[in-house]
């Protein structure tokens, strides 16, 4: 595995927000929700495609808080504009697992 310096870490923007709605993804190659995720006062409300259909329902996803990468260009999805890179670890089945804090911390704290 490739070593990098602590400077190519702090460049990755990895910040937490609380998800305000979630919705299946209309046109997508593989099943994804779309979610609307609030950043805090700093960067605001951004949207993001997330391939959580397995372990999560939509409405399961209201209101919990999830890490997302912040400083990736925006992608397209279908007819979706993706602003942020949601994280997650792959499950035994390759399914994707929610990278998340383990208690409450304000929206748009940076990981570090």
């Amino acid at each position: 595995m490739d070593q990098i310096a602590y400077d190519d870490f702090t460049r990755v923007d990895i910040r937490v927000g609380t998800v305000l709605d979630a919705q299946p993804l209309e046109g997508a190659r593989k099943p994804a929700f779309r979610l609307e995720i609030d950043f805090g006062p700093e960067l605001g409300i951004r949207k993001s495609s997330a391939q959580l259909t397995v372990h999560y329902a939509p409405q399961s996803l209201i209101g919990r808080q999830v890490a997302a990468v912040v400083n990736f260009p925006p992608r397209q999805i279908g007819k979706f504009m993706s602003q942020v890179l949601t994280l997650g670890f792959p499950a035994a089945d390759g399914s994707v697992v929610l990278v998340v804090p383990d208690k409450p911390v304000p929206n748009g704290g940076r990981l570090f």
